[in-house]
């Protein structure tokens, strides 16, 4: 049977909370005169299941162009800086590798900084696809881009088994709605996951996937 592991990245492959927030914190000073938030308060944002984070990181309702283009123009620059993988994620790669099973990433980070961040720490060739918010017309829990991802690999539930690994309820939310298990990442972002499958090291996937 064959066998596929989707990623999410942020918070599950790799620690990237440092640079997010450099970046979020010059867009507060530069457009709004804003004093700086801590990488704590920004990744509890990010990982909210109901938020409005224009609101939380600049107290606009809405991102604004401007905003958003200053944001990408830094992260652009800043995303390489300071991101690692989590302590046992490449070992889990390389074994993955080993036994042929698939594996790709959905993140809702654009695409380009995925690419960017994965390449810097060259990984990013053991992933058949590398897919971003940008990529979709709605971003996960939507399904939709695991249903890319599938697509890809002609997926058939009678002759492969699917996992999606994520820190988050998004990350779960669109494994069940695509109809692939999931697997809860502890280790990053979100120490406590209320989902059925919870790992609290990169190595344990290796024993639900194989």
């Amino acid at each position: 049977m064959q066998k596929i592991v989707i990623f999410d990245m942020d918070g599950t492959l790799i620690d990237s909370k440092k640079d997010i927030t450099i970046s979020v914190n010059y867009v507060r000073e530069v457009n709004h005169n804003l004093p700086p938030l801590s990488e704590e308060f920004i990744v509890d944002a990010i990982n909210k299941e109901h938020r409005n984070l224009p609101k939380l990181f600049y107290g606009t309702e809405t991102y604004e162009d401007r905003d958003k283009e200053i944001f990408e123009k830094h992260y652009k620059e800043q995303c390489i800086q300071n991101p690692y993988l989590y302590d046992g994620v490449l070992e889990v790669l390389q074994t993955l590798q080993k036994h042929n099973v698939k594996m790709s990433v959905a993140t809702n980070a654009p695409t380009l900084f995925a690419k960017t961040m994965l390449k810097h720490l060259q990984v990013a060739e053991m992933f058949d696809v590398i897919i971003g918010a940008d990529k979709v017309k709605v971003s996960k829990p939507h399904p939709e881009m695991i249903h890319k991802i599938l697509s890809f690999y002609n997926f058939d539930k009678t002759t492969t088994k699917a996992w999606m690994v994520g820190d988050n309820s998004k990350d779960m939310e669109s494994a069940i709605n695509a109809g692939i298990d999931a697997i809860f990442a502890a280790w990053g972002f979100s120490a406590h996951g209320t989902h059925h499958t919870v790992v609290k090291s990169p190595k344990e996937i290796l024993d639900i996937v194989l």
